[in-house]
């Protein structure tokens, strides 16, 4: 995916994941995100399926508190499922709890699907627990009550993080696979925030002009001439 940071020409910003950018003299190496699974067709959605869990990437399922009752034990582990994000506020503890602990390791998130409820705060958590799951080849289900908005929220966080995508563009991927998801405009623009935030993260100094600049300045201070033509040549491995 390339991302365009909308200046001029002349600034040299041009940036896709794997490019080194150059503006004003300042060397910066671009995150290189993963592909994104392609999206592959399957049946039409029809009204019941809101009941039941669906797969939105290999691996990481997003679907309502019934696909984790009691009852559904027997579906959980024929999907191969070895991890649950169970997605509440305290005052649901009674109604949405864990209930499988002997089989599946929990992460339980406290969160109330209100629209001034800070979702931004837990995504680092999340995502590491889904990424922890997703790169030891386990399986995991997000679940809140509905599915349809908190949860949702979270799995869309995750492929933002994960995949470089925009707010847009993880909201829209997540609904091809489970239409009936409606994250509450709060929760939406968070999402909206974490793109800038994504991106500082993601675009890193490169390290060896960094400290080639740094010992120009140094030698200019002390009348030293400077080799930092020569030192600019040099680009940060991966």
């Amino acid at each position: 995916m390339s991302v365009s940071n909308g200046q001029n020409d002349e600034d040299n910003m041009q940036l896709d994941n794997n490019s080194t950018v150059q503006s004003e003299g300042n060397y910066y190496k671009e995150h290189a995100y993963p592909d994104l699974p392609a999206y592959e067709y399957e049946e039409d959605w029809k009204y019941a399926m809101r009941r039941s869990m669906q797969e939105i990437i290999p691996g990481l399922y997003l679907g309502p508190y019934a696909s984790a009752s009691i009852g559904s034990l027997e579906t959980m582990k024929t999907a191969g499922l070895t991890h649950v994000v169970c997605v509440r506020q305290k005052l649901e503890q009674k109604l949405i709890r864990p209930n499988h602990l002997d089989h599946f390791k929990y992460l339980i998130v406290e969160v109330a699907d209100n629209e001034a409820e800070n979702i931004l705060s837990h995504l680092k958590v999340v995502n590491a627990f889904i990424d922890e799951c997703l790169n030891t080849g386990g399986r995991i289900l997000v679940h809140g009550n509905t599915g349809s908005s908190r949860s949702p929220a979270f799995v869309i966080g995750y492929l933002m993080w994960r995949y470089g995508l925009s707010c847009i563009e993880a909201n829209k991927y997540v609904q091809m696979k489970r239409f009936c998801i409606c994250p509450n405009d709060g929760f939406m623009a968070q999402l909206r925030e974490f793109e800038p935030i994504l991106k500082a993260l993601h675009t890193v100094p490169n390290i060896c002009n960094t400290q080639a600049a740094n010992r120009g300045e140094k030698r200019a201070a002390e009348g030293e001439p400077s080799d930092l033509a020569g030192d600019q040549d040099v680009e940060m491995e991966n």
